[in-house]
């Protein structure tokens, strides 16, 4: 059981996570089946699009109690982008969509607004000006330096970001890094063997992929 598993879906940015994996010589392949898990030794959960869409398509594949009890048995789990908002008890994105419900928290829509800025005073800076979604490279504060998917990486390192929601974990603890975007915002969780981050590693360059080494090498 060397192998990386990167869960299919049916949606989700499957090649170019593969394809970095396959570039740091890590044992990862495509799973399209709850089954498959069994000869796993990590999951990788990728996913771009809609909450609601991506909830749909874990509970057609029968992915959501594997990945809940993957998880629960404190095997490696990474989560990218919507692979990190799912963890989550739900979105404003979808309201009424349950999550997986790893973490208690839900998903927040970043709102922007001339109003709300003007009442933060100069401190808003040009907030209302701000695009969503969010698209480009942004600085990760690490706010869990301990972290072991940190190693190697300065913090505020700059990450690639598609996104215009974000996640606001109930429990504060769990949050590993922040970054700012008219608002601080969580941008990755920790906890135990679940590492999730709402950036793209697999499109971070150097820096990404030393992350996705970091996450290759835990037992």
């Amino acid at each position: 059981m060397s192998r990386i598993g990167i869960i299919d879906y049916g949606m989700g940015n499957l090649g170019s996570v593969s394809n970095a994996c396959k570039f740091l010589g890590l044992d990862a392949e495509i799973i399209t089946a709850p089954g498959a898990l069994d000869s796993c030794r990590a999951v990788i959960l990728p996913g771009v699009g809609a909450f609601g869409d991506c909830m749909a398509h874990l509970v057609e594949h029968n992915f959501v109690v594997p990945i809940q009890n993957w998880i629960a048995g404190g095997k490696p789990f990474l989560g990218i982008c919507l692979g990190l908002q799912v963890l989550f008890e739900g979105s404003e994105e979808n309201p009424g969509v349950e999550g997986l419900g790893v973490f208690k928290g839900t998903v927040k829509r970043f709102e922007f607004n001339v109003d709300e800025a003007s009442s933060l005073g100069p401190a808003a800076g040009s907030r209302f000006h701000l695009k969503i979604p969010q698209i480009g490279w942004n600085a990760v504060t690490q706010k869990r330096p301990d972290c072991p998917m940190f190693t190697g990486i300065a913090d505020a390192t700059y990450f690639y970001f598609v996104h215009s929601f974000y996640v606001a974990p109930a429990d504060e603890a769990i949050v590993a890094g922040e970054t700012s975007y008219g608002l601080e915002y969580c941008s990755a969780v920790w906890k135990d063997n679940v590492f999730a981050a709402q950036f793209h590693p697999e499109k971070s360059q150097a820096v990404g992929l030393q992350m996705l080494k970091n996450f290759g090498e835990k037992d």
